[in-house]
């Protein structure tokens, strides 16, 4: 999972302990059953299901999974409690020298096989959410473009509104890798990403592109406020410099390439336009932007 970021890798390594913990869990019901033995608190106890070490570590990451998929989190913790109250309501049968009922067997077998194939569905989930996101900036990825292009492109047609594709390319990034090494290239990146974030609407997606390249999906209502847009984030750039060490910063710029979408014009014509509008402004000098011919 090197390729991971940490906090995904971090949860993925919980989720699967917290999981063997619940197989573990298992094993001493059996030994229970077979050799008679007290079970513990996590059994007995009417809120076994939130005692357990997993039960514990699904309480306090809820939120996370309701997140992913609120229905299927419920499900889990509902499959979690059922799994409770039948070995609870087993192991008191045979605790009191009776055997166990048929009905609870078939309630636990059902119950954990429910909630070991959410649990694994919800590791693919979280594993492709991912490896779809840039480890680096935490930014989505190129792979979801295609689908918000064509939401936003029916939006503004449906509006009468504008839709730009903007590349932004980060000026002389080589010279700051070579000059700083790639671990201030690095921080340059996230701290470029925090400013874009804090300027752009939160309505407004941006991708990592490629490198220090990065998209944006302008919504706007004409050509005067895309440029007002696009000045906006070249002056917050510019004016914003990177903290490099308690007395050093860099200054940073960007360039802009924008392209308006036309209703009809698939995404990867309007990159390009976008693309040759990129190119002409780091022709002309950087730190500008430049808008495609419609």
């Amino acid at each position: 999972m090197a390729d991971l970021p940490s906090e995904t890798e971090t949860f993925i390594t919980e989720l699967d302990a917290a999981v063997e913990a619940h197989m573990e869990w298992t094993r001493r019901i059996l030994r229970c059953a077979v050799l008679r033995t007290a079970p513990d608190k996590d059994v007995l106890d009417p809120l076994a299901h939130t005692l357990c070490r997993f039960g514990v570590w699904f309480m306090a990451n809820q939120g996370h999974f309701e997140a992913l998929n609120a229905p299927a989190a419920r499900r889990v913790e509902a499959a979690h409690r059922t799994m409770h109250d039948a070995i609870r309501s087993i192991c008191a049968h045979i605790m009191s020298g009776q055997p166990g009922r048929n009905a609870d067997l078939e309630d636990f077998e059902q119950s954990q096989s429910e909630l070991i194939g959410l649990l694994a569905s919800f590791k693919t989930l979280i594993l492709s959410s991912a490896l779809r996101s840039d480890p680096l900036t935490g930014l989505p990825l190129r792979y979801g473009i295609e689908n918000d292009f064509a939401l936003y492109q029916k939006e503004a047609r449906r509006n009468r509104t504008q839709l730009y594709v903007v590349l932004i390319d980060v000026d002389h990034f080589k010279r700051v890798n070579d000059t700083y090494g790639h671990p201030v290239g690095d921080k340059v990146l996230c701290h470029l990403v925090g400013t874009l974030k804090g300027s752009l609407r939160s309505n407004e997606p941006l991708y990592r592109f490629g490198g220090e390249e990065f998209l944006w999906l302008l919504k706007c209502k004409s050509a005067d406020e895309a440029e007002q847009s696009a000045r906006r984030v070249l002056t917050t750039i510019g004016t914003t410099p990177v903290p490099i060490t308690d007395n050093t910063s860099l200054a940073l710029t960007v360039t802009l390439g924008l392209a308006r979408v036309g209703e009809s014009e698939d995404l990867s014509s309007a990159i390009s336009r976008a693309d040759l509008a990129l190119y002409e402004g780091k022709k002309s000098g950087r730190n500008r932007f430049v808008v495609a011919p419609s």
